[in-house]
């Protein structure tokens, strides 16, 4: 009986399981960050791009 409720007292695993969902929250966020801006970053490369190629012509 002794060592049923050690288990049930014991926290430590749920700590860091809060922290593993905080990371992957903030992963998700990121992803969604990076989607939003990865379209003008692309626009600005190919700009930079055209304007490098007749640069050298």
């Amino acid at each position: 009986m002794t060592m049923f409720s050690r288990f049930v007292k014991d926290e430590s695993g749920a700590t860091a399981i809060e922290y593993g969902l905080i990371a992957a929250i903030v992963a998700v966020g990121i992803i969604a960050a990076l989607k939003n801006v990865s379209g003008g970053l692309q626009s600005t490369f190919n700009a930079v791009n055209t304007q490098l190629s007749g640069a050298t012509k």
